[in-house]
């Protein structure tokens, strides 16, 4: 949920200030919203993989194990 909402916040501001930025150089190069809709959506895949990963080894590891560990 973090997340999704540091990238709602993030994706305009973003957008706006390197639509600024490129607009002072002499060719012109507008930035599209499909840009970082992308990286957003690649950004809570590569999330949810690494939650999902790591949820996976916290069920399979052996609690005994952890708790007699130095």
């Amino acid at each position: 949920m973090l997340i999704f909402i540091s990238i709602c916040i993030a994706t305009p501001l973003a957008l706006w200030v390197s639509n600024n930025w490129l607009l002072s150089f002499e060719y012109r190069v507008l930035v599209s919203c499909w840009t970082f809709s992308i990286a957003g959506i690649a950004t809570l895949l590569i999330t949810l993989c690494t939650i999902y990963i790591q949820a996976v080894k916290s069920a399979l590891a052996n609690p005994v194990s952890c708790l007699l560990s130095d």
